[in-house]
């Protein structure tokens, strides 16, 4: 049954959420316009006047043309390193290559060169890991200057560090996913391995070098002169070393031949059963900035939002009138039949059970899963605890946890706490995680941060605090969590995949989920019944 909406667009209440959602969108905007700008103008001009291709300008002549390229992460770093490394230097993102889907992670070299700090690492690992989980080859547009030496050991040692993405890059070969690699500028040290590791490489003569040191380095180390191109160039590489498979006079001739190279490719996916025909939604998206409160504690239906992103906003609710505060439905998104989990409200045990029983169905009839969060977290108090709200809530997290089916996040208003957790947060591996302008992401609200520290100082009884002192820690506190609640403090650290708005979320999660619906099962895990 098509679900019917309450809302009316002409009351004061919706013109004026949807003024305040407006402002936040806007903002949105501006960053990413100003992200994807890449850097200084200087720099972008020197780029421009070598002969070279901006980022994304290869990025659009690499896919095919009309259709889609999901970007990923795009204001990673925003707010660190004074802005001066704008998405983290970095392009990562999905797209069709000669009709079929693949990951590109591409140097932006505007920026610092191309070099990488510590969550230019971390996306380009997130990258390798979507590829992976998603059985896509791996396409790398190298310009890139390796690890920025400032950061070394943020960069360098650790497991998660550089030598992460090697690994990953390796393991991916050795699995069936090719791995390709077009070289445009520099790259050296560990940037050096990014195409030495690709199963096949391109270089652009004049412009690609690969070496391990610079001419730099070989000075001092081995006392030899010699220039870049002798050290490391296209025509050495290719005629002499081998490192390089293929050798181009221009940037536009190397993505030709990459797309070839791509054409070329076995399909190492196995499809699964066709989604059915794609229907729009019979309410308007656009109308969900109105609905969303300008007030965090003044709920609205998750249902509102959900009618608005599926196909003819048809919802078929499961247990409507039990667990209220879980809203689970069965729907399609643009064709693909999708379980969405929404919140209205803290979920107390039969909320938790509900889900769990939910996902399990999903999981069994091999239904992805769609997680919409708006929760202030699992119910607290004397009632909730003796009805088993630990061992109920840990249900739905096991059987979550478990799913084999395709999981996206999307983060639209708070997430916080063990709510996070049960809602497929990171820490749960979604395939996707998504945010609106909207979201907050935190242990739990600053107001009940404030309390517990407040409660915390209250107890010492030995040094009782003074008033000044308890508002100084309330002050401090808030400060604290309104500033790492952020949604823009999320997506610079890589928690979690880009943001976008509430009008975008149906396309994004139909192009996850198409590229999702394709992949092999995994036969190594057991299935998850009903608990």
């Amino acid at each position: 049954m098509s679900f019917r909406s309450a809302i009316r667009p002409d009351e004061a209440g919706f013109a004026s959420n949807r003024a305040a959602y407006d402002a936040m969108a806007d903002l949105l905007r501006a960053r990413l316009a100003q992200v994807t700008q890449g850097g200084s103008a200087a720099h972008v001009a020197r780029h421009l006047a070598r002969g070279k291709l901006l980022v994304r300008d290869r990025i659009d002549r690499l896919c095919d043309p009309g259709t889609a390229f999901l970007e990923l992460s795009s204001l990673a770093a925003w707010d660190q390193y004074d802005n001066e490394v704008p998405g983290a230097g970095i392009v990562t993102g999905l797209g069709i290559v000669q009709g079929r889907p693949v990951a590109i992670i591409a140097n932006d070299a505007t920026v610092k060169g191309g070099s990488f700090f510590h969550e230019t690492v971390k996306k380009h690992a997130r990258a390798q890991e979507i590829a992976a989980n998603l059985r896509l080859p791996c396409l790398y547009l190298v310009d890139c200057g390796g690890a920025y030496l400032p950061e070394q050991d943020r960069v360098f040692p650790d497991r998660d560090h550089f030598g992460n993405a090697f690994w990953r890059q390796c393991r991916m070969s050795a699995s069936g996913l090719a791995q390709i690699a077009l070289v445009f500028g520099g790259c050296t040290a560990g940037g050096a391995y990014i195409p030495a590791l690709a199963d096949q490489v391109i270089m652009v003569e004049g412009q690609a070098r690969i070496h391990l040191g610079g001419p730099s380095i070989v000075k001092v180390a081995v006392n030899e002169d010699v220039d870049g191109e002798t050290l490391g160039g296209a025509l050495m590489h290719t005629t002499v070393s081998g490192v390089s498979d293929h050798r181009v006079q221009t940037e536009a001739e190397g993505l030709a031949l990459l797309r070839r190279l791509v054409a070329e490719l076995p399909n190492p996916r196995a499809g699964w059963q066709a989604p059915g025909l794609p229907v729009p939604p019979a309410l308007d998206a656009s109308d969900i900035p109105g609905i969303i409160s300008a007030d965090p504690k003044r709920p609205y239906d998750a249902r509102e939002i959900m009618a608005r992103l599926v196909d003819a906003s048809d919802l078929s609710e499961f247990k409507p009138e039990w667990g209220v505060s879980a809203v689970c439905v069965f729907a399609s998104i643009h064709g693909c039949p999708v379980g969405i989990i929404g919140n209205n409200g803290a979920l107390v045990s039969d909320a938790a059970l509900k889900a769990a029983h939910f996902i399990q169905i999903c999981d069994q009839r091999r239904i992805p899963l769609i997680f919409l969060h708006n929760i202030t977290g699992f119910m607290v108090g004397v009632e909730a605890e003796r009805g088993g709200i630990a061992k109920d809530s840990a249900k739905m997290v096991y059987a979550m946890a478990n799913a084999r089916v395709p999981k996206l996040s999307v983060i639209i208003g708070g997430s916080y706490g063990a709510g996070n957790y049960g809602m497929c947060g990171r820490g749960f591996r979604p395939d996707f995680l998504f945010a609106w302008p909207s979201a907050k992401l935190a242990t739990m609200s600053a107001d009940i941060a404030a309390n517990v520290m407040l409660e915390l100082r209250r107890s010492n009884l030995k040094h009782p605090p003074t008033q000044d002192e308890l508002d100084k820690i309330e002050a401090q506190v808030r400060a604290q969590y309104a500033a790492q609640s952020d949604p823009y403090y999320a997506t610079s650290r890589l928690w979690d995949d880009g943001m976008i708005l509430p009008e975008q979320t149906r396309d994004v999660l139909g192009l996850c989920l198409s590229l999702l619906a394709s992949r092999p099962e995994d036969a190594q895990f057991a299935p998850v019944y009903r608990m």
